[in-house]
């Protein structure tokens, strides 16, 4: 059950690259992409995940990150700050930080490299919870961190104080629509990954945690308030206008290909930090031309954008 210290998260939550200049965090960039994609409607926003290359932030570039767009948000919608690594320890330290920074959530990935096991994964869950008070969303991406959830361990996860939700990365609805009702009243599911976000929400899921809400967040935050409105039909014909560009930007967003749409969409440096590179040619191309129907004809700059 949702409790008085728990965030009012749902809808469109947008998954915020970092822009980088001269290899440095690029913070007006990112001051302007927060402040956007808030006038834009936008739900929440997440800072410093896989898809903002937080495994590449230091220490102090992640606090500076979490602490520039929690003020740029200035309480308008709420700010979720990754803050989880493959150790126990430091998971605890960064989410202790983020909570007082004064996030509203913390997104903490299921251990990845080790692979702990079920057994493990409940007890860094257990520890985390016990150290913080700040609300965790669990984010289950399998194919990142080679390391998947039984239907037992979530149930284990669900009784644990503290634990508000679950990203799903998975795509598989059916496996979502066949969690108890228990589970599913218990938690905040939110879809990451795109392609499906649609079918998550009719099925009952509470909303997105989105990498592609960086490009186009208005269409991204139309199509979760039609479904949510029961305006199916409106809803699939966002997704149709939106399954191109969802389709190059890939299912969790690869950055490179983000940050290459954000500089034909925002005019944003599309630099990257190691050991990710720029996007290939050819599919900045395709990026390109996914973006076509949304540009504005008397410019390169989109029709929906501020």
């Amino acid at each position: 059950m949702e409790t008085a210290r728990m965030p009012r998260l749902g809808g469109a939550i947008t998954t915020l690259i970092t822009p980088f200049r001269h290899g440095c965090l690029d913070r007006p960039a990112l001051r302007a992409l927060a402040e956007w994609q808030i006038l834009s409607g936008v739900d929440g926003l997440t800072v410093c995940s896989t898809t903002g290359e937080g495994p590449t932030l230091s220490q102090q570039e992640r606090a500076e990150a979490i602490d520039l767009v929690i003020r740029s948000a200035a309480g308008r919608v709420p700010v979720v700050a990754a803050t989880g690594t493959n150790s126990t320890d430091s998971t605890i330290a960064l989410t202790r930080e983020a909570e007082v920074l004064g996030a509203a959530a913390a997104l903490v990935t299921v251990p990845y490299y080790s692979k702990p096991g079920q057994q493990g994964i409940v007890h860094h869950f257990e520890q985390l919870a016990a150290a913080s008070g700040l609300p965790v969303i669990i984010d289950h991406a399998p194919a990142q961190t080679a390391n998947d959830l039984s239907t037992e361990t979530l149930g284990r996860l669900a009784t644990i104080p503290g634990i508000f939700g679950i990203r799903d990365a998975t795509g598989d609805i059916a496996r979502f629509v066949g969690l108890s009702a228990i589970l599913r009243q218990r938690l905040r599911f939110f879809s990451g990954h795109d392609p499906s976000a649609l079918a998550f929400t009719i099925a009952g899921g509470d909303g997105m945690i989105s990498s592609g809400a960086n490009v186009v967040p208005r269409l991204f935050i139309s199509m979760q308030q039609a479904a949510r409105a029961g305006n199916l039909s409106a809803a699939r014909s966002l997704q149709d206008r939106l399954m191109p560009l969802i389709s190059v930007l890939g299912p969790e967003g690869d950055p490179a290909r983000i940050k290459h749409a954000l500089r034909l969409v925002r005019g944003l440096k599309a630099e990257l930090r190691l050991p990710l590179v720029a996007a290939e040619p050819e599919v900045c191309l395709a990026i390109g031309e996914a973006l076509a129907p949304f540009l504005d004809e008397s410019s390169t700059r989109m029709a929906l954008s501020l």
